[in-house]
């Protein structure tokens, strides 16, 4: 069992280190203060590139690997956790829906663009009562004519007012339950479809987080991913593999934290030596050290599972879970470790306190995650 990463794989994590250490950290603090989406940033992670990062070059991309995917969230989300999301929407939750379930001229369409870093992409299967039960949503296309007329809204949709394109999960009839979930990319400017309101959040506050209407919107058939009654499995699969980048972005906010927290004990002086020279300042640092690594392993690990094409749900599940709760627990920590300087707005650790809290509640809570381990488990043991 091989632990270290390939000569270009090093490469590639020191060049997307370097790129958000010089570009994006110097305004996460301003992107955060103001809530104002990272356009120009998302232009540049363009220019690097990254859009293209697991989507085949067929349609635009550059045929990268989970692995490689699943560090660079790490690195940018050490450096501004918004703009890391911005991008990471684009090619995990939007592009995989089109990638899982999008024929050879749809991925063109609609993937090819988002590929470039020239157009964003969205996913939206959350709704007002419709959050981890998603074979409860409401919102309805029905069938006329040669397309779909979609009623309903969507709730909490991440670059929901910035998509150029959303993957829309509908059902055709809601008494089908799963049976009847059906997903269409709609396109920004649509007839009867429109951004109502953006919420106001405790951290991620970079990006967009958007209520979609759909009022009498018509959609091709052509933009149907797949059949009447794919989408739930589509949105499951999706679903399945995107976790590992919110444990990404997760461990990156833990590790700036971490880092923040060990430079501040080095420098800081009390009763006549540095924080770092206290038993109980040592101990904290090596607590979140441990947990760091032990977050890296688990979701490299499986990040590689998937690249290698072997069954992974319940080691994602495992992965985020750990992750996101280490975060919590290692920014805590890295607060405790600054006092009062740490509780002040405009400190790197108040600013990862607030924007890994997310992290354990979106794209499966934590509880959806032990609810689906522990399911795995017990079907192994049959």
């Amino acid at each position: 069992m091989d632990f270290e990463l390939t000569e270009q794989q090093r490469l590639f994590r020191q060049t997307v280190r370097d790129f958000a250490r010089k570009e994006v950290a110097p305004h996460a603090s301003e992107i955060d203060e103001h809530e104002r989406f990272p356009a120009e940033l998302v232009r540049k992670i363009a220019d690097l590139g990254l859009f293209g990062l697991s989507i085949p070059p067929a349609y635009g991309g550059h045929g990268g690997t989970l692995l490689e995917a699943t560090i660079a969230m790490e690195e940018l989300s050490w450096a501004c956790p918004s703009t890391a999301l911005a991008w990471g929407v684009c090619i995990s939750l939007y592009g995989s829906s089109l990638l899982k379930g999008g024929d050879e001229e749809q991925k063109k369409r609609f993937l090819t663009p988002v590929a470039s870093g020239q157009h964003l992409g969205a996913f939206a299967l959350s709704e007002a009562s419709c959050g981890s039960d998603a074979a409860a949503l409401r919102c309805h296309a029905r069938r006329d004519g040669e397309g779909y007329v979609l009623n309903g809204a969507k709730y909490w949709i991440s670059n929901g007012a910035e998509a150029d394109y959303v993957v829309v999960y509908t059902t055709v009839d809601p008494a089908l339950r799963t049976k009847g979930i059906t997903a269409f990319v709609v396109e920004k400017g649509a007839r009867g479809f429109s951004v109502g309101k953006l919420e106001r959040k405790m951290g991620i506050r970079g990006t967009s987080t958007a209520e979609l209407i759909f009022d009498d919107c018509r959609v091709p058939a052509a933009n149907r991913l797949g059949p009447d009654g794919a989408g739930f499995r589509l949105a499951m699969n999706v679903l399945d593999a995107s976790r590992i980048g919110i444990g990404a972005q997760a461990l990156g906010i833990a590790q700036a934290a971490y880092d923040a927290a060990l430079g501040y004990a080095k420098q800081r002086q009390a009763f006549g030596q540095p924080l770092a020279g206290f038993q109980a300042i040592q101990w904290m640092l090596a607590d979140m050290a441990t947990d760091l690594d032990a977050a890296r392993l688990l979701l490299y690990r499986v990040a590689t599972m998937v690249d290698k094409g072997v069954p992974f749900i319940k080691e994602a599940c495992m992965a985020k879970l750990f992750a996101t709760e280490m975060a919590e627990r290692v920014c805590s920590k890295a607060m405790q470790v600054h006092g009062g300087v740490g509780y002040v707005k405009g400190s790197v650790v108040e600013r990862c306190y607030r924007d890994q809290r997310v992290t354990s509640i979106y794209e499966g809570t934590s509880e959806i995650q032990r609810l689906t381990m522990a399911r795995q488990l017990l079907a192994e043991g049959g």
